[in-house]
């Protein structure tokens, strides 16, 4: 900590001819006025919610299921490399529960587990539509509601199919890591199924 402090303050230089004064970064010349911070708020254009957060909240879905996604959405769920970064778990638990050797992340866990991630392809098959290939969990989301086209009773269909998916690879992850028990794709699609049905 000595030494960080010390690089900070090798960067400060100091003048004899002018004296200290704080200084409001977003109006130099005026410095800090309540006109300015109304302008500096008022003015900002309002941040659009991403095609993905329209769709976390169905009807038909339990609201602890919309909460999940939601939280899975902005990186807020508790897997193990969230928990590193906030001192909770140490380094080396890392590993994703399902034992492919990965970091767990969210982006890992619901896309590109080679355990998890494969479950998108049988879920696919199930209901005849495209496999979706996305880079982002949002993304995938988007793609996934709108992949099979259609009536807007059908893109409500596969927005309660994506969030049935995203509950039950959490449970999954759950049971693996505190109960030790796995079940297999198949029976987790059988799952999805019946909680899609409910």
């Amino acid at each position: 900590m000595f030494g960080e402090c010390h690089t900070l303050l090798l960067i400060v230089s100091l003048q004899d001819h002018l004296s200290d004064r704080w200084q409001w970064q977003p109006d130099l010349d005026d410095g800090y006025t309540v006109q300015g911070v109304y302008h500096l708020l008022t003015e900002q254009e309002a941040i659009p919610l991403d095609a993905a957060a329209g769709l976390i909240w169905h009807p038909q879905v339990p609201l602890k299921v919309s909460i999940l996604a939601w939280r899975l959405l902005r990186d807020r769920l508790p897997t193990k490399a969230n928990l590193i970064t906030r001192g909770i778990l140490p380094s080396a638990t890392h590993l994703c529960v399902s034992g492919c050797g990965e970091v767990e992340t969210v982006q890992h866990l619901f896309h590109s587990c080679s355990t998890f991630g494969s479950l998108w392809s049988l879920v696919s098959y199930w209901i005849g539509s495209p496999l979706v290939i996305a880079q982002t969990l949002p993304d995938h989301f988007v793609q996934f509601t709108s992949s099979a086209g259609g009536s807007r009773a059908r893109r409500s269909f596969m927005q309660l199919i994506w969030l049935v998916c995203v509950w039950v690879v959490w449970l999954e992850r759950n049971h693996i890591l505190f109960r030790g028990s796995a079940d297999t794709l198949l029976h987790m699609l059988d799952k999805i199924k019946t909680f899609s049905y409910s």
